[in-house]
């Protein structure tokens, strides 16, 4: 199990998974992506990481930072 508190919500067999980066298995599998994004943000909130939410093409859509976020822009 990793202990990356970055989780990624992809879309694969008409399914949306939620997956923290270098586990194995993803943590959860929801056929709604707006629902999976809603569980993926719970987690990301929990663990105060990151939530990066992909299009079904597989291309990053959105990124979203909980707590302190790690690369702040400056200015």
């Amino acid at each position: 199990m990793s202990n990356s508190k970055r989780i990624h919500i992809t879309g694969t067999r008409g399914n949306w998974s939620g997956k923290r980066e270098g586990a194995d298995r993803a943590s959860f599998i929801i056929e709604n992506k707006q629902d999976a994004i809603e569980k993926g943000k719970e987690l990301a909130s929990k663990d105060r990481g990151q939530l990066i939410i992909h299009k079904q093409n597989g291309r990053i859509q959105e990124e979203r930072t909980y707590g302190k976020d790690p690369y702040p822009p400056k200015g």
